[in-house]
């Protein structure tokens, strides 16, 4: 009888002490309820057990004692180790959250919007694309014009390079593979538009690649089948710096496999007023289900060709009276700077060679008609633009320039003309008003028993006053893939070759700089990409190169 009270003013004058001496025993509280320390204590002295009294008397005493050092608020803490924090974190998850998003916030709040664009206007465009998955703030400020056009003006951007219409497992999947040159690292770009599409260009133009023309089968959706088979007239375009997808106004006739140019314009060149007195002239025809001129009329062929040829090559001037174009008078800033693109040859709808052209302005996104290409020129191979006039070379070794600014063609005369292994086709790159062909060449052997000849790739240069070609250098790889890419940016040309060997795909990727005095090749990346695709991609890939 006389236990039970004594137990209860125990109690108190425990909490009494805990609120003299400053002491905190909140975790023997909470464990009174369901078994903890404290229950101990208090069984011990109900059953009078001396040890457990004992035990709760040096309590006592450790309570009263006086720190030496530290705080004077000291505290007997009954929970294993880490289980006080992780308690307090549970029942302190607002709090916790909140520190951490002010944590995180701190830099917007204090970091004014224009210093701020300024930092992430220098970030490789792979952390430039990361940094806008941080948050909506930093999204939407890296994608206005102002931000773009500040990033294209500056020093910090590097090449990449788009690898487009790869086959796998003999289906047209639509990736795009990118290369950070600078990292030398590949990524992947699921692209769900392109997919059952093959047979297209591509060509760069500022920030955006255009894709062109085109096929996709009739019958198996995604498998390439040239037995049944659709050419397309439509033209998209890729953003990779916002990963958007447009569309352009289509062609007049259905390409595939176009050859294509790209040239800046005058601010003052309009395609219009070009075209009025150049325009071939069309006579009435009956077109027929896209038939084209080769299988409307065979017998009058050649005469509708000279008719549509009305220059003769004694009317124009040769182009050693043309001089290099050099750069316009009238001084005009990037914004507005203009481009158009050109498109000539590829097979149509029939599978036929064509030899007419068109002109695209992305500014009216209009197509309109050029000159066809000169008589007897054969069946276009490759072509680029520099200074002003859009090469193009034939299977037939024959060079024709078309003059963007006057609107016709000229033939070019060129002497010797290298020779090359007709099998590969020649690949023109332009690099800084500087023109260069690749073509694969045979060469004498090493001079060891059983001396055979081998082939080489070549990087040549036409002099553009003298139209002379030179040997520049020698491609380090042996051209094992007769349709190999190539594409310019600025002084570096880039190389992309596919082919099978020992029943696997390899790709290597290459670059040499022409305006080192010694032209050296150097390798950038073996076998990345094409592990897992067919061996069809050696024919239907196809390159861009952008600096972004």
């Amino acid at each position: 009888m006389n236990q039970k009270p004594k137990k209860k003013n125990y109690r108190n004058e425990g909490d009494g002490e805990d609120d003299i001496e400053g002491m905190s025993l909140n975790c023997l509280t909470l464990y009174g309820r369901v078994g903890g320390c404290k229950v101990s204590a208090d069984m011990g002295e109900m059953f009078g057990d001396p040890c457990i009294r004992r035990r709760s008397s040096t309590i006592k005493e450790v309570k009263r004692c006086t720190t030496i050092c530290g705080n004077e608020e000291a505290t007997v803490d009954c929970f294993s180790y880490g289980m006080k924090e992780r308690f307090w974190k549970r029942n302190n998850r607002k709090l916790l959250g909140y520190q951490e998003k002010q944590q995180h916030s701190s830099m917007n709040v204090h970091l004014p919007d224009d210093i701020l664009e300024m930092c992430l206007v220098r970030l490789p465009f792979g952390s430039l694309m990361n940094a806008r998955l941080v948050c909506r703030k930093w999204k939407n400020l890296t994608t206005t014009p102002r931000f773009m056009q500040m990033r294209m003006e500056g020093l910090f951007r590097s090449p990449w390079l788009f690898l487009f219409g790869v086959v796998k497992n003999g289906y047209c999947s639509g990736e795009i593979h990118a290369l950070d040159v600078s990292l030398k690292q590949w990524h992947k770009i699921d692209a769900q538009i392109l997919k059952g599409r093959f047979l297209f260009t591509v060509a760069s133009i500022r920030d955006d690649v255009y894709i062109v023309g085109g096929r996709s089968s009739l019958t198996t959706f995604g498998n390439m089948d040239r037995s049944s088979f659709k050419t397309h007239k439509g033209v998209l375009v890729f953003s990779p710096s916002t990963k958007s997808w447009s569309k352009a106004a289509s062609m007049k006739y259905a390409r595939s496999s176009p050859i294509l140019g790209i040239s800046e314009i005058s601010p003052d060149f309009s395609i219009i007023r070009n075209q009025q007195n150049r325009l071939d002239r069309h006579f009435n025809r009956s077109r027929v289900g896209g038939v084209s001129d080769v299988y409307e009329d065979p017998h009058r062929l050649s005469l509708r060709r000279q008719s549509r040829h009305p220059f003769d090559e004694n009317d124009i001037p040769p182009l050693p009276n043309i001089k290099p174009r050099q750069k316009n008078e009238k001084s005009y800033t990037k914004e507005r700077r203009n481009f158009v693109l050109i498109a000539v040859g590829g097979l149509g709808s029939w599978d036929e060679p064509l030899d007419s052209g068109e002109i695209y302005d992305p500014v009216s996104n209009k197509w309109s008609e050029i000159q066809r290409l000169p008589l007897d020129f054969g069946v276009a191979c490759s072509g680029v633009v520099c200074n002003g006039m859009f090469y193009v070379y034939s299977e037939s070794d024959k060079i024709a320039g078309y003059d963007i600014e006057r609107g016709y063609w000229v033939r070019i005369q060129t002497t010797p003309c290298p020779p090359r292994v007709h099998e590969y086709y020649p690949k023109l790159i332009s690099c800084n008003s500087r023109l260069f062909m690749l073509s694969v060449s045979w060469c004498e052997g090493d001079g060891h028993i059983g001396r055979r000849n081998k082939a080489v790739r070549k990087l040549w240069e036409l002099d553009l006053m003298y139209l002379t070609w030179k040997e520049v250098s020698i491609h380090p790889d042996a051209p094992m893939d007769w349709n190999a890419a190539f594409v310019a940016d600025e002084n570096n040309i880039f190389g992309v070759e596919m082919f099978k060997i020992f029943g696997q795909v390899l790709d290597f990727v290459t670059m040499c700089d022409v305006s080192d005095t010694g032209t050296t090749w150097s390798h950038i990346s073996r076998n990345h990409v094409a592990r897992e695709l067919d061996t069809s991609s050696c024919m239907t890939k196809s390159m861009a190169a952008l600096r972004l």
